[in-house]
């Protein structure tokens, strides 16, 4: 089985959301298919079969969250040594050569990516484009829209 790469940031995450998933969803789904169940008939019961597709999910999610951190390679951004290298963890400070637009990303592994909070996945063409460059190099990204040229304006292992 291959090893995913995740921040220690994105395991804690999906930590936190299995946790919660076993000690509140779990009991609570258990707790209100019980009470379906004293409502009688359960094949007109749309509580029971409500409560039952609730549970399947929250079991399905447990095994995917637990599947995804026992394959998961842990990865120390504060400790990386890369010699100024864009590497998996790296966060990036960019300007968009065509607009002047200047972005910061993080890369990191495809469970933690959020475009929202600046966080991009490795496998997105903008990090494979990024990756083994350094501060000053000019990455070419190939786009859905086009090609896009960014300078590379900082690297910081945080």
């Amino acid at each position: 089985m291959s090893k995913s790469p995740m921040t220690i940031r994105g395991a804690q995450k999906l930590r936190e959301e299995l946790h919660e998933l076993k000690t509140v969803a779990r009991p609570k789904v258990i707790q209100d298919i019980a009470e379906a169940r004293a409502h009688g008939d359960l094949k007109e019961n749309a509580e029971y079969h409500a409560a039952r597709e609730q549970q399947s999910f929250i079991e399905g999610r447990i095994a995917d969250l637990e599947g995804k951190l026992s394959s998961a390679e842990i990865v120390d951004v504060t400790t990386l040594n890369a010699g100024g290298k864009i590497v998996f963890g790296t966060t990036v400070e960019l300007i968009n050569l065509a607009t002047e637009d200047e972005v910061s990303y993080q890369i990191v592994g495809d469970d933690e990516a959020d475009i929202k909070e600046h966080r991009i996945s490795i496998s997105s063409p903008i990090a494979r484009a990024l990756i083994g460059r350094e501060e000053g190099d000019v990455a070419v990204v190939n786009a859905p829209s086009g090609e896009i040229e960014y300078e590379i304006v900082a690297v910081k292992y945080i």
